[in-house]
């Protein structure tokens, strides 16, 4: 349960508290300006960090106990977040940026005591501390800066963030280790808050406040893995959990260094430069490198427990071969081929036949199978625990509150109180699902499925689909490779199949609400209404126990 409250804890603060500060951001001086080494063309809000931070750390302080590595991790977080808020108003240097980032590194280090002993090679021999201090000193320091310099692109720093805080949670429940998944757990609700307004489009973005924290947070996450949570983890394989930021910050540094250049002046070196300058479109060029980033991290799990030659072997060869390819292709002046962009003619000619079977009848699943399932998995699962109770009485009051304001309809808030409701209909059906389910799952598994083709289809074919604000992105891409890397996992008796059922029940759910709520601009509307009914029958179930036999069946 604790898992699930940091997770949903980070995601609802980080969503809530983004478009507040994006109303204050030109007040604040938080506007990022476009420049020659920049993508965007207009100012954006560069306050996605302040959510991030926030949504991530106010989990931590509920729920953990605050010992001296929490406590010099959240004041290093802290220093980190003040410096880069600096920075995103008024470019204060790479000095000032440097001091810093040593004062949280050395925070975490002297007074929370991590150090980093374990080395490739060396077995379990621990290193002096005059070596291992400075070294630990030096690599977190930069993790922070590859982190940092790989936030190029919409939603670029931020999924690759978020792939390797997957691969450290999946690492960190297979050890058992609570407090640090805890954590873990905040940071990726955090993220996936801020994710929401970045994805290409975006509408803000992270910010140095946002990135530098991140990379510290990998860092800490990553060290703690691997000299305190499992020691038997290869320690080469922390490279792959990195993954590509680290290779790219390193070949722009040696790039800058044959240049001749200033080696912390920023330029077009990365490879998302590279990519987006031998023809790939920005949504392509982020794909790919998440796809990259997903082999590294899944490749750190599987050989987690393998010698330190296997992991190093397979992220140098990758690397080599990554860099190659781009480099031969720049020389050769190749160019990726994109497709002319026209009206859909197609589409235009066959409208009226497909209005509906492939508009309407969709829209109907959603709109009527989502509410109608809220509602039976209220009355039907077997138990309500008294904390989801408790939790599910505040989300029914706060829902009402919202609707009676009389607010739009599409709002953050209540997005958000309708995507909680959806984790808790899906925990407790897999957690607490009665004897006789067995003989409903199979029609269970066809509502997901419907759902999901549901979705597919509206989203294709809706007259309205420049209005819906809903066409696939980067981001849906990238749930998609986690989902599926979640699948090889289980496959490979890593994890539960109940987590696999739990991780791709919410993903279908949420994409189907989000439709739904896109779509609907009744403030009273149908799931609204059952997310009400169903936060309320959950209520109280748990709260009043006596009461359940009135309530279910």
């Amino acid at each position: 349960m604790v898992y699930l409250l940091a997770l949903v804890t980070g995601i609802v603060v980080s969503m809530v508290v983004i478009p507040v500060m994006v109303r204050y951001a030109p007040v604040l001086g938080l506007m990022d300006q476009p420049d020659p080494r920049k993508v965007h063309t207009s100012p954006i809000p560069r306050v996605g960090g302040i959510g991030i931070v926030i949504g991530a750390l106010l989990p931590i302080l509920i729920l953990e106990p605050l010992d001296p590595l929490i406590r010099a991790y959240l004041l290093g977080s802290l220093i980190l977040f003040a410096f880069g808020l600096w920075d995103d108003r008024r470019e204060i240097g790479h000095y000032a940026k440097f001091a810093g980032q040593l004062l949280a590194v050395c925070i975490l280090v002297f007074y929370g005591g991590l150090v980093v002993h374990s080395f490739p090679f060396l077995g379990h021999s621990s290193l002096p501390d005059s070596i291992a201090i400075p070294f630990t000193i030096m690599a977190i320091i930069g993790v922070i800066n590859a982190v940092n310099h790989s936030d190029g692109l919409d939603g670029l720093a931020g999924g690759i963030s978020l792939i390797s805080f997957s691969g450290i949670a999946l690492l960190l429940f297979l050890s058992g280790n609570e407090p640090v998944l805890v954590i873990t757990l905040a940071v990726i609700g955090g993220l996936l808050g801020f994710l929401r307004y970045n994805t290409y489009p975006a509408n803000i973005f992270m910010g140095d406040s946002g990135s530098q924290f991140l990379g510290f947070t990998v860092a800490f996450l990553v060290i703690v893995l691997v000299e305190n949570v499992d020691p038997e983890i290869s320690p080469a394989a922390v490279l792959l959990l990195f993954g590509l930021p680290i290779v790219d910050i390193l070949i722009v540094l040696l790039r800058r260094i044959r240049s001749g250049s200033n080696w912390f002046r920023a330029t077009r070196n990365h490879i998302h430069h590279r990519l987006l300058d031998l023809g790939f479109v920005h949504q392509q060029s982020v794909v790919i490198i998440y796809s990259i980033q997903l082999f590294f991290v899944v490749s750190a799990i599987l050989l987690r427990h393998k010698t330190d030659w296997g992991s190093l072997s397979v992220y140098l060869v990758s690397c080599v071969i990554l860099f190659y390819v781009v480099t031969r292709a720049e020389r050769s002046g190749w160019r990726a081929r994109q497709l002319q962009q026209g009206p859909d003619s197609s589409l235009i000619e066959s409208k009226n036949l497909l209005r509906r079977t492939l508009v309407i009848g969709p829209r109907l699943i959603l709109s009527i199978g989502i509410p109608l399932y809220f509602i039976g998995s209220g009355i039907w699962i077997d138990k309500v625990p008294r904390d989801f109770g408790s939790m599910s009485a505040l989300v029914c009051l706060l829902l009402l509150i919202e609707t009676l304001r009389g607010s739009n309809p599409r709002s953050i808030m209540r997005r958000a109180l309708i995507y909680v409701t959806g984790i808790f209909v899906v925990y407790l059906g897999v957690r607490y699902s009665p004897d006789w389910w067995a003989w409903v799952r199979p029609f269970e598994v066809m509502f997901f499925g419907a759902v999901a083709v549901s979705f597919a289809l509206a989203v294709r074919f809706s007259p309205r689909r420049r209005r819906i604000e809903f066409d696939p992105t980067a981001m849906d891409y990238l749930l998609v490779l986690i989902l599926v890397a979640g699948l090889i996992a289980s496959g490979s008796n890593l994890i539960g199949n109940s987590v696999i059922v739990f991780v791709i029940e919410v993903a279908i759910l949420f994409y189907g609400c989000e439709l739904v709520i896109t779509e609907k601009r009744e403030r009273w509307n149908i799931l609204t209404l059952a997310t009400i009914a169903t936060t309320l029958i959950f209520a109280i179930r748990g709260l009043w126990p006596e009461l359940a036999k009135v309530v279910s069946i």
